[in-house]
């Protein structure tokens, strides 16, 4: 009969570590399985080729990348606090798997394809706590007090977990929930192969890897938990709409009678609220103000065309000033303070596509709020008015 021990542990507890340390010496498994997937083995015991700064733009995830870099900077932050690097008590797995000559497993799933869910999975207004969250992170994690071991404590833990499942239930389900589902598929794998199977699972991990372990027959299947986030394209759409109504608010205040100044004040307070707000914020994130001028330069454009964005160009220019070089992505890891980081040209790039982007789209919103009272004019007269003639105008040439 197949006999199957968890360990939870703190990715940055010393205590955990000596706790995987005793697990291996005392249970003797036939194969240890560690939350890790390969690629995250690879970064943690190698150096592993760095993605080029053409590909990082050319993904286009700037606000996800930000995110995970953020995340293992509070992480790494931790660690330091505590003399212990993340994934230290999974090195010590695979250390000690490997002095005892005991086979060694990477149950968990591909990091990329749970940043992939995680981010997709969440909601515009899940995505805006967690940046905020996360932005008063960089600031309370300085110099706070943290008893890590606490994180091992299964009531502490279970408390964290609700309270980031109400923070963000379909980010808690992409982070927490799948990979529960996706860890017990693979330890009841190997529990098929060998009799006795250890596996080194975060604590946060523990009751619900166990309630599937004591109920597989509950488990979703495994290529759900693997698949593309499937869903509508928002970011085009809203793209696509926005272009729709631009053009018709032009269309609109064209054929409504009002002058020729007007138009051209509404086409120029467009360039001006994108360009201003997109340059701004690119600033705000320490680009070079050529980075600035080439954000305020296209974000009117940008922002009509659901295919571009200004941030990507800002960075480009950002990319040929500030040259990042080789190994920055490692050094962006292992910053010891934001403002450390924040110097690290990769970063700079990166954080000026993303606000950049911002800035972009907030020019966009506050335009459509705030034109109609620039301009003094009445939408509804404006667009009745405007689209009566058009159709006036065409009925005269038919």
């Amino acid at each position: 009969m197949t006999e199957i021990r968890l360990v939870g542990t703190a990715h940055v507890s010393q205590k955990s570590v000596e706790d995987v340390r005793s697990a291996i010496e005392e249970f003797q498994p036939d194969i240890v399985g560690v939350e890790l997937d390969r690629g995250r083995f690879i970064a943690l015991t190698e150096e592993a080729a760095e993605p080029s700064v053409t590909e990082i733009l050319k993904s286009g995830n700037f606000g996800q990348l930000l995110v995970q870099w953020v995340l293992t900077y509070i992480q790494q932050r931790i660690g330091a606090e505590t003399g212990v690097k993340p994934g230290d008590e999974m090195l010590v797995a695979i250390e000690e798997a490997q002095a005892h000559q005991k086979p060694l497993a990477f149950i968990d799933r591909d990091i990329r394809i749970t940043l992939a869910r995680f981010w997709g999975m969440m909601g515009i207004w899940e995505k805006i706590k967690l940046i905020g969250a996360l932005i008063y992170s960089l600031v309370s994690v300085e110099g706070q007090e943290i008893d890590v071991d606490e994180f091992t404590n299964q009531d502490v833990v279970s408390a964290a977990m609700e309270e980031f499942r109400k923070f963000s239930p379909r980010g808690a389900q992409a982070l927490i929930d799948e990979r529960d589902a996706y860890l017990a598929h693979q330890i009841l794998m190997l529990g098929s192969r060998y009799e006795r199977v250890l596996a080194v699972v975060g604590a946060g991990h523990i009751q619900g890897v166990q309630r599937y372990l004591d109920a597989p027959e509950t488990l979703p299947p495994l290529p759900a938990l693997t698949a593309g986030v499937k869903g509508l394209p928002w970011a085009k759409i809203l793209g696509t709409a926005v272009t729709a109504l631009f053009l018709l608010l032009i269309v609109a205040i064209a054929f409504s009678g009002v002058g020729f100044d007007v138009l051209l004040t509404a086409l120029l307070y467009w360039i001006v609220i994108n360009g201003v707000l997109s340059a701004a914020f690119t600033l705000i994130a320490g680009g070079h103000p050529l980075s600035a001028v080439t954000a305020f330069a296209v974000s009117w454009l940008t922002s009509l065309n659901p295919l571009l964005a200004a941030g990507w160009f800002a960075a480009i220019v950002e990319a040929k000033i500030r040259k990042p070089a080789a190994g920055e992505l490692r050094q962006i890891i292992e910053a010891e303070t934001f403002s450390e980081m924040r110097k690290i040209p990769l970063f700079r790039v990166v954080l000026v596509a993303a606000l950049a982007n911002v800035g972009s789209t907030l020019g966009t919103v506050l335009y459509f709020l705030f034109i109609f009272p620039v301009l003094g004019i009445d939408p509804a007269v404006v667009i009745v008015d405007g689209f009566s003639n058009m159709l006036q105008m065409i009925q005269g040439l038919f």
